[in-house]
């Protein structure tokens, strides 16, 4: 039993980034957690973290270790869950993470409904807006649009989510329209902070990265609006909240012709939790939610 309190302590601290973070998670002081980490190191005859007086970081054989362990841990946790039974219908807990703007105006709904269905579970649902390994950051699922993928980790696709570059009437009326991908060198843009500085667009065969200057950045999709609105630069917008500025004039489409590359708005699952029927089961009815449309205020018609 103590090297599964070991390893659990060691999963916890690279999680959370510190021994002390890691106590708080666990709810016992540092020195418990320091202690069952040496022992692991001293288990396993090598370093998992290199320590500093101002940081906290994987060595190498930690990173190898990480999701081997974590997998363990799953298996482990999976065997000696209690059944769940018709009787009793589903039960067990999920832990989400899910990204802001789409939460909380449709996948929201979907969470509330699934629990609602089934009140025995218990639902914890994170909002971060940036790519997730749900395996190493102990998620149940992540639900995202980001093109990363994880080992051990599998993506189920849920439906596209258009992007489009756009700026207000008066930016472009200030500055010379970009016709080509080429042309956004020397335009202030507005970034989306996960993403970066680079613009990939798709040509006749093939695609474009273009590297462009950021002037404003934010990890918030609506913030990146409200920028675009004051005339701040070009910003590439999932195409359901710009809409109805793009409807009304406030802003307008750039570059049509060449459109933004698409991203697919997916479910990200530990290979291992797919074994959980609770994961499972939320997986199958997110699946069929998305299915059956995301509302057009959402995400237009695909």
């Amino acid at each position: 039993m103590n090297i599964l309190l070991d390893i659990g302590a060691f999963l916890a601290t690279a999680r959370a980034g510190s021994f002390s973070a890691a106590g708080r998670d666990l709810g016992v002081a540092t020195s418990v957690i320091t202690k069952r980490v040496k022992r692991l190191e001293e288990h396993l005859n090598t370093q998992l973290f290199v320590r500093t007086t101002r940081r906290l970081a994987l060595t190498l054989d930690g990173e190898r270790l990480r999701p081997r362990l974590q997998l363990l841990v799953g298996e482990i946790e999976e065997t000696l869950a209690t059944p769940n039974t018709h009787e009793l219908g589903l039960t067990g807990s999920l832990r989400i993470k899910a990204p802001t703007t789409l939460t909380s105006m449709f996948f929201g709904d979907i969470c509330a409904a699934f629990q609602a269905a089934n009140p025995r579970v218990k639902m914890e649902v994170v909002l971060i807006d940036r790519s997730v390994n749900p395996l190493e950051e102990g998620f149940d699922v992540a639900i995202g649009a980001l093109p990363q993928s994880y080992a051990y980790v599998i993506d189920h696709p849920l439906c596209p989510y258009p992007r489009v570059l756009c700026a207000s009437s008066g930016y472009l009326a200030s500055r010379k329209r970009p016709k080509m991908p080429t042309e956004l060198v020397g335009h202030a843009c507005i970034t989306f902070h996960t993403i970066g500085t680079t613009w990939t667009f798709q040509m006749e065969t093939s695609t474009l990265n273009v590297e462009i200057t950021s002037n404003f950045t934010a990890n918030d999709s609506r913030v990146l609006l409200a920028a675009a609105r004051q005339g701040l630069g070009l910003a590439i917008l999932p195409r359901f909240l710009a809409q109805s500025d793009l409807d009304s004039g406030l802003l307008q489409e750039v570059m049509p012709e060449f459109p933004v590359e698409p991203l697919w708005v997916k479910a990200s699952v530990p290979r291992i939790k797919m074994n959980k029927v609770v994961v499972s089961e939320f997986v199958s009815y997110v699946q069929k939610r998305f299915a059956e449309g995301v509302p057009d205020q959402v995400i237009p018609a695909f």
